[in-house]
């Protein structure tokens, strides 16, 4: 019963984890202008994301752009979108499995061990998820960081990381979490699973050698 709320906790931080993935891949900020040089003015921001670039210009309203043809995409942005898509759609089924484990759930009716599978295989797609989150995280925080120290690149184009990469960092630690907890319940649960089978053939076995004994001395008692 104590495994219980711990479940639950997975599963929470699992529709945590859920949220921050598409915040991530919908925001814009994963590559921000920088504010680099001598020049103190600030005259444009610029947000680029996965979609869409910002753009505001002289304190005023934003302006938002979908980019037009896939093919001219760059090869990092069109991996890192296709990432978060598979991010996305694995950290759904993972929620909705963890959701069939509950003992609330009757689809899956009264069988404890279907339960504790599906347990099992909703922590370690959110553990999977995490990982797959970080792929186009890292990937793109390195190119970041590769094109603000290189000398050749002009001081106007380049770029820091936004705030959509911290808040991906956030979402891939919250899967970890999550996943590692259900995984947890799981294996007590199997133990404790085991142990019960353990200690029942234990019974089984010493129940007739206890009769045995009992019979063998009523017979001497006779004679």
């Amino acid at each position: 019963m104590a495994l219980y709320p711990l479940q639950i906790a997975g599963l929470v931080l699992g529709f945590l984890g859920v949220i921050g993935t598409l915040a991530t891949t919908l925001l814009p900020q994963w590559r921000v202008s920088a504010f680099i040089g001598s020049n103190i003015v600030i005259f444009e921001r610029i947000w680029e994301g996965l979609w869409m670039t910002c753009v505001q210009q002289a304190h005023v309203r934003w302006q938002c752009k979908y980019y037009g043809s896939l093919l001219a995409l760059p090869p990092a942005l069109e991996t890192s979108r296709a990432l978060m898509c598979v991010a996305i759609a694995l950290s759904l089924i993972a929620l909705f499995v963890g959701i069939f484990s509950t003992k609330q759930a009757r689809c899956t009716g009264s069988n404890e061990q279907v339960k504790s599978y599906l347990l099992g295989a909703s922590g370690v797609l959110f553990i999977l998820t995490g990982i797959i989150i970080l792929i186009p995280l890292c990937w793109t925080a390195n190119l970041i960081i590769q094109d603000f120290y290189n000398p050749t690149i002009h001081v106007g184009q380049k770029r820091e990381l936004g705030a959509a990469l911290f808040l991906g960092w956030t979402t891939s630690a919250v899967f970890f979490i999550g996943g590692v907890l259900l995984c947890s319940v799981y294996f007590c649960k199997r133990r404790r699973r085991r142990h019960r089978c353990s200690s029942t053939e234990h019974r089984v076995q010493c129940k007739p050698q206890h009769q045995k004994m009992m019979a063998s001395k009523t017979s001497t008692s006779y004679v």
